[in-house]
């Protein structure tokens, strides 16, 4: 019941252009090495295509800094400020700054995105809203084991997958991921050090939706693994059909 179309950056208009995007429900994106090559035009473009409900997206393990994931998140955190002050009695001025794109954050640093409130005497308020980094301080490429918990097991993506369950190889992320707070986290992801990770998150983005699922790696087989490709796929149909 699916169609499915593969694409690379290497195709016509970076495999992205409207030959596809506009024959397109659910976009699955996955980029690692080469993040920087994508031009933010065409990743703002995906984000107006989500917004309006046309596609939704998926993005997988490394996605976390591909630049379409980077804007779709900007623009959940610039939606929510809006819809908080928009109803503010006071005049509130507010200014969203972007980080330094692929500096993923210290251990020590303050979580994005967060916001730096000014208020003055006339009663202005001026906000500075910092938008997400879209990483996380700690990583291990040891392809070591990664234990699995379905937070939500009626949810449609979690549909037919174990209660909990076990990745035998792949690459290690530790929280705090820099994000907006997901509407809904499906999964969280443990490793014997202690590290943990929310590895199954949705957001709403105006009429669409973004689902990010973690696992993987380059190198290790994850996405030949049974349990995770039937995640994707319960995405793939839950997102089409929501739309």
């Amino acid at each position: 019941g699916l169609a499915v179309r593969s694409v690379t950056l290497d195709d016509a208009g970076q495999g992205l252009g409207s030959d596809v995007l506009d024959n397109c429900q659910v976009l699955i994106y996955w980029d690692h090495a080469r993040h920087h090559e994508v031009k933010r035009d065409k990743a703002r473009e995906i984000v107006r295509r989500i917004k309006s409900g046309q596609i939704a997206m998926i993005s997988l393990h490394s996605a976390h800094w591909s630049l379409p994931f980077i804007e779709a998140m900007a623009e959940v955190t610039r939606t929510r400020v809006t819809q908080r002050y928009a109803s503010a009695d006071q005049q509130v001025e507010i200014n969203f700054v972007q980080g330094q794109d692929f500096v993923g954050p210290k251990r020590d640093s303050q979580i994005t995105p967060r916001i730096a409130t000014r208020k003055f005497p006339d009663g202005r308020t001026t906000l500075k809203v910092y938008l997400p980094n879209c990483a996380f301080p700690g990583w291990r490429e040891d392809g070591k084991p990664s234990y699995l918990t379905t937070l939500l097991p009626n949810h449609p993506i979690a549909c037919d997958v174990p209660a909990r369950f076990t990745l035998p190889a792949t690459e290690m992320y530790d929280e705090p991921f820099h994000v907006p707070q997901p509407d809904e986290v499906v999964f969280e992801e443990r490793w014997a050090g202690g590290e943990w990770f929310r590895s199954g998150c949705v957001w709403q983005l105006g009429l669409g939706r973004v689902f990010y699922f973690r696992p993987g790696h380059e190198t290790f087989p994850v996405y030949k693994e049974k349990i995770p490709l039937q995640i994707i796929e319960n995405a793939v149909r839950w997102l089409a059909a929501s739309r």
